[in-house]
């Protein structure tokens, strides 16, 4: 309550918090200063940021499970509702969250994979990112659901009565609990350290991920790198400011709702899987898998996403703030921010064929033909170098 001061609503947007600000500033500073040199400096960044919230994480595990109550917890983790089911919210929470852990619609893995040698074993680092996403997630459940029926018990609730969802569960609940154990402040500290490193590790790396397209894309942005990647990181500071309001969490919210997760990243990954499936060839993408790992993939998952996006159309459910229902026209600000990132698409689709000469159908032919050459460089030491694939052309960067 003293750091946000949140207000009623959203229509009561309030004043800058200060803190919030000052903070939210350094975290774009530290994001700067983590990708302005290139790729292998952001490495050498990654090998601290992602493996320091490990030990951490450790730490509290050990303490969690020593409370009393901590089972209570964690048998609430595992014992499954599966009414919950029948609901589109469910499952779409289920597959941002995949989304997020594995980067996919962000651009990420296509950005870092993209300095990789030719023939590396891409099936073991799938194999290898699954499994430790998993048990990440895994540990990260015993923490948090240690601590929380832990809370339960010394308040005499139910856990269904601690828990809550969202951003709540890290910054209130598990706060609230550690606050009531020996030496609270030193755990506390831990605690919003790991916070700290994985929110900045993520927030780099997706920042990575963006400029490698643009600097791969464009060569003015390749002459001036580091100043280009400053301004992106004022812009995306100037944006986050509207968050740091008084009524910024119902504004973040609606970010998180609309543009971050569900059916945003949902559109952008179909019009993703159609550009390569379509114009660069299923059949090619298939052979260039095969030729990296020896085998061509399963098509199981394609269905899946396909399944869930209709669900989530049939089942859609408005955003909420714990018991706060946004009004129609914050709702229609959220489809708006959907909207900004999906139809720059389709847009591009219809200039690209309005540029075209011939009838209609030459047209269709020449858009949705690919012309793309592939020719994949590979220097001495067997390594990939960076190419910009362009109609006819390639050109090559270290």
């Amino acid at each position: 309550r003293n750091v946000l001061q949140i207000t009623n609503d959203i229509s009561e947007v309030g004043s800058l918090r200060i803190p919030l600000v000052i903070t939210l500033g350094l975290a774009w500073i530290i994001c700067y200063f983590c990708i302005w040199k290139g790729i292998k400096w952001t490495r050498k960044i990654t090998y601290f940021t992602s493996m320091f919230p490990y030990l951490l994480l450790i730490i509290l595990l050990i303490r969690g499970m020593t409370l009393d109550g901590a089972m209570d917890g964690i048998k609430y983790l595992f014992i499954p509702d599966l009414s919950k089911l029948k609901t589109s919210a469910v499952w779409i929470e289920a597959s941002t969250q995949i989304f997020f852990s594995y980067g996919l619609g962000l651009g990420v893995l296509i950005a870092l994979g993209s300095y990789n040698k030719r023939h590396i074993n891409c099936y073991r680092d799938t194999l290898i990112l699954s499994i430790v996403n998993e048990v990440t997630c895994l540990i990260s459940g015993f923490v948090i659901f240690s601590v929380i029926g832990f809370l339960a018990k010394t308040e005499g609730k139910a856990i269904s009565e601690v828990a809550e969802s969202g951003p709540g569960l890290a910054f209130v609940v598990y706060p609230a609990a550690v606050a009531q154990l020996p030496f609270s402040p030193f755990w506390s500290i831990l605690f919003f350290i790991m916070l700290v490193f994985i929110g900045l590790d993520s927030q780099f790396v997706a920042l990575e991920g963006f400029i490698t397209a643009c600097v791969d894309e464009w060569e003015i942005f390749r002459r001036h790198k580091k100043t280009f990647i400053a301004i992106v990181c004022l812009i995306s500071y100037a944006i986050g400011l509207s968050t740091v309001t008084q009524g910024g969490m119902y504004i973040f919210k609606i970010f998180d709702y609309y543009s971050a997760s569900g059916w945003c990243l949902l559109v952008v990954l179909f019009f993703e899987c159609v550009g390569v499936s379509w114009f660069y060839s299923a059949d090619r993408f298939y052979h260039d898998i095969k030729d990296m790992i020896g085998y061509y993939p399963g098509r199981f998952w394609k269905w899946c996403w396909v399944s869930i996006a209709i669900f989530s159309l049939v089942e859609y459910q408005p955003v909420t703030y714990k018991k706060y229902h946004y009004p129609k026209w914050a709702e229609y600000i959220g489809w708006c921010i959907v909207l900004s990132s999906i139809l720059a698409i389709p847009i591009y689709a219809v200039a690209l064929f309005a540029r075209q000469k011939g009838t209609f159908k030459e047209r269709w032919k020449k858009v949705t033909t690919s012309t793309i050459d592939r020719n994949l460089l590979i220097n001495d030491n067997g390594e990939t170098k960076q190419f910009i694939l362009i109609e006819k052309t390639t050109t090559i960067e270290d």
